[in-house]
Parts: C-alpha cells; structure tokens; sequence
C-alpha cells in the first residue's frame, strides 16, 4: 500500500515538473488572430514617423492591420510630446500604450531597430519586449551577440538582424550581405536570425528573393518594400507595380515555413501614405488567400 502510494507520488511529482518545463520552454509564437492571408501584416510605425505612436496605432487599423511593429523613441501621444516610446518609458506610459492597442485591436508583433550599450541595457530591452508581449526584437547590435543570445534564452523572443544599403564609405558595416548574417547567426539559437529588408537589399544591388533562400530557416521578420529598380535608393511602391516580385517572396517564405512577422515600412507619402499601406497589406492577404 505504501508502495503503491510513494509510486502514484512520484508519478504526480513527475507530471508536474514535465508540465514545468513544457511551460519554460512555450514556444513565442503569433496568434492567428491577427494574421491575414496567413501571415501577420501591419505597419512598421516607422512608416508613421511624422505622427506619435498613438496616431500610428490608428493608421494601422485604418490599413486593416491587426499588428504593428514599434521602434524605439517615437513620440508617444499628441497629449504629451514630450513623452516617447522607448523601452525605458514609465509605467504609465506603457499602460496607456497598451489600452491604446487594444482599444484599436492592434497587436504589438516586434520592436527595433534598436541596441544597447551593455548587458544591463539589453536587458532592460528584453524585459520591455516581454512585458509589451512581442515576438521578435529587431537590432543590428552585432558586437553584443553573446549577450542577446543568452537572453533570446532567457526570455523566449526573437531576435532579427536587420540589414541596412551597403556603405560605401565604411566597409566594416557588412549586414547588408545576407551571407554575413547566415554565417552571423549560424550554430546560434535557432530564435535568432535576419529581419530581411527587401528595399534595403536592392539598393546594395541584390535580388530580394536570393537573399531570401541565403537565409532559409533564419528569416525572423520581414521589411518588405517594392522598388522600381536595383542598385538604387529608390522610394517605396505599392506591391506588385515594381519589379521585386512581391508575390515571389510571398511563396519563398511560406515554403520556408516562415512564422514572423511582416511589416509594411512604406518610406514614401510620409505625411498621407495610409491608402498605400492599406493596398500592400491587402495585396499579402489577397496572396495568402489564393494560396492556402
């Protein structure tokens, strides 16, 4: 009887740190709902940057997104201009962030680009990241890769490396390549990898969807832009009327099985470009939906 009783014990006492490590090791994913066409689609705020984050939350939903992705020092509110989004904002602030999302019904999916100076710092971007409930952090912070790493653990969310044009006045920068990335990221946790900017891409004189394949299984979150021709700094178009080959991409990333994020950084109209925002966002989900 006793036997019986210390064996049903263990078998609890089992369960339940079973149950304890299947709970640390959730996997951070999207919800499906804020996907469209299968993917997750809505702004970068960057693409808002004339306007507060409060006002950016507002075009989204007037895009028809149902996520966005924020970047560190955008001015929060028209009510305080002095107040910013950053992830040292007070508890207030981010209180008041939160009931603006979900008064709109926009999901914050990634927040970047941005670095810091230390671990500490890192840190405090990581803690901010899981409060606000992302799934990616995107950064070009390569010098601290040790250290994010160890907090892509820590904290469960991803990180992208994102690629800005190629310099050609300072050769050490050298995300631009996707090949650096991949070897970058190569043997690290698989929760980090790339944020691909196809624009950026195309101004250095690659082919969007190459880069793409480069870093198959390491694509975290997505920039995707349309331009009118390669090798030059160009302003974004809506999808489908450049010659990226939008619904390539499109097809690249779902065989890939990618679970990111995709974000609309429209770098044109800066001052009226919901319209346009709103055409790329239901180009992905008119795609998505012819190609379940």
């Amino acid at each position: 009887m006793m036997q019986s009783t210390i064996m049903k014990c263990s078998i609890l006492s089992m369960t339940a740190v079973l149950a304890l490590v299947t709970a640390v090791r959730a996997e951070n994913i999207i919800p499906d709902r804020v996907k469209q066409g299968g993917f997750a689609v809505g702004p970068q705020a960057y693409t808002f940057n004339r306007f507060t984050a409060f006002e950016a939350i507002e075009k989204a939903e007037q895009a028809g997104a149902k996520c966005i992705e924020f970047f560190p020092g955008q001015r929060l509110s028209k009510e305080h201009p002095d107040r910013k989004l950053h992830h040292t904002m007070s508890d207030e602030n981010f209180v008041a962030l939160q009931a603006k999302l979900a008064q709109h019904n926009v999901k914050a999916v990634n927040y970047g680009v941005v670095g810091g100076k230390d671990e500490a710092d890192w840190k405090q971007i990581f803690e901010f990241g899981k409060k606000l409930g992302v799934y990616g952090i995107t950064t070009e912070d390569v010098k601290h890769i040790d250290i994010i790493e160890k907090l892509i653990k820590e904290f469960d969310i991803c990180v992208g490396y994102h690629e800005h044009a190629k310099r050609a006045l300072d050769r050490s920068y050298q995300l631009w390549d996707p090949n650096f990335v991949a070897a970058l990221v190569k043997n690290r946790d698989p929760r980090m990898g790339a944020c691909a900017d196809t624009g950026h891409w195309q101004t250095s004189g690659l082919v969007a969807i190459d880069c793409l394949k480069i870093l198959k299984g390491r694509i975290i979150s997505v920039h995707l832009k349309d331009r009118a021709a390669i090798g030059k700094q160009l302003p974004d178009q809506i999808y489908g009327t450049g010659i990226t080959d939008i619904a390539g991409c499109l097809a690249e990333l779902k065989a890939q099985g990618f679970k990111g994020n995709i974000s609309v950084e429209y770098e044109n109209k800066w001052d009226d470009n919901v319209g346009d925002v709103k055409q790329n966002i239901e180009f992905v989900k008119a795609w998505g939906e012819k190609n379940k």
